[in-house]
C-alpha cells in the first residue's frame, strides 16, 4: 500500500443529483464546488481518480419513454446531459489547482477527446482527473455499467459509488428506522436481494472480474478519506 492506501487507482461514480442545488437548478456551481473539493482531497492523497458521472439532474429516459420517445433516442440524450455535467465538474476542479481531462464515449473533439484506454491510464499516472462521459457510447446501457466497464479498462481497484447515505441497507432508512445497513455482501447477494447498490448489468460486470464496489456517503467530510485508507466505511460489495 502507498502511503497507507489500500486503493492506488480509483473509479468515482457519481449521481448527476450530486451537481443539482435546490430551487430545481440542474448544475449548480456550489454544488459542483463541493464535489470538486472532495476529489481533490482523495487526489492530494496521492490516489489515481477517475470519474463517471449520471445526468439524472438533467435528463431522465424514463420520461421520454412514458410519453412514448425512442429508447435509444432516450439514452443518446442521456448520454449527451453527462457530457454537460462532466464538463461542469472539469471547471470546478481546475478552479481547485488539478488538472483534469474529460473524454466521452460518443465523438465531439471541440469539447472534449475521444475515449481512448491507454490515453486515460497515461493521464491518471500523470496525476491528472479523468472525467468520462457519454457512457458506454451504446443506448440500453446505464452510466452504473460505464463506471463498471472503465474501471475494469483502466485497471481500477475499486468502484467507489458515491450517494447521500452511509451505505447500503436492506430498505429506505429516510422511510424505515428500523433498517439495517450492511457492512459487506456478496455480489449475490446483493444481486438476489435486489439492492439499489448498481443496476445488475454493472454489478455482474463486477462479478465476472471479481472489481470491489464501495459505497460511501460523499456529502461525509472524511468517509472518502478514511476508505482510501482501509478504514470500515459504508459498504464493501465483493466476492
Amino acid at each position: 500500500m502507498k502511503n497507507g492506501l489500500k486503493y492506488r487507482r480509483v473509479l468515482l461514480k457519481l449521481s448527476g443529483e450530486a451537481l443539482a442545488g435546490r430551487g430545481g437548478l440542474p448544475i449548480d456551481p456550489q454544488q459542483a464546488d463541493n464535489v470538486a473539493q472532495r476529489i481533490c482531497e482523495v487526489h492530494e492523497m496521492g490516489v489515481e481518480v477517475a470519474v463517471v458521472i449520471g445526468a439524472g439532474n438533467l435528463w431522465r429516459g424514463r420520461i421520454g419513454l412514458e410519453r412514448g420517445m425512442d429508447r435509444a433516442t432516450a439514452d443518446y440524450m442521456g448520454m449527451l446531459a453527462t457530457v454537460m455535467n462532466a464538463l461542469a465538474l472539469m471547471d470546478a476542479i481546475e478552479r481547485a489547482g488539478v488538472v483534469v481531462r474529460v473524454q466521452t464515449a460518443i465523438e465531439m473533439r471541440a469539447v472534449a477527446e475521444p475515449y481512448i484506454r491507454r490515453r486515460a491510464i497515461r493521464h491518471l499516472e500523470k496525476g491528472r482527473v479523468v472525467i468520462f462521459g457519454g457512457g458506454t457510447g451504446n443506448p440500453y446501457f446505464s452510466t452504473d455499467t460505464a463506471a463498471a466497464l472503465r474501471a475494469m479498462e483502466i485497471d481500477a481497484d475499486v468502484v467507489i459509488k458515491a450517494t447521500k447515505v452511509d451505505g447500503v441497507y436492506d430498505s429506505d432508512p429516510k422511510t424505515n428506522p428500523d433498517a439495517v445497513r450492511f457492512d459487506n455482501l456478496t455480489y449475490i447477494e446483493t444481486l438476489n436481494r435486489r439492492l439499489e447498490v448498481m443496476d445488475s448489468t454493472a454489478i455482474s460486470l463486477c462479478m465476472d472480474n471479481e472489481l470491489p464496489i464501495l459505497v460511501v456517503n460523499l456529502w461525509d467530510k472524511d468517509s472518502l478519506r478514511r476508505a482510501l485508507l482501509g478504514e470500515p466505511v459504508g459498504t464493501l460489495v465483493h466476492v
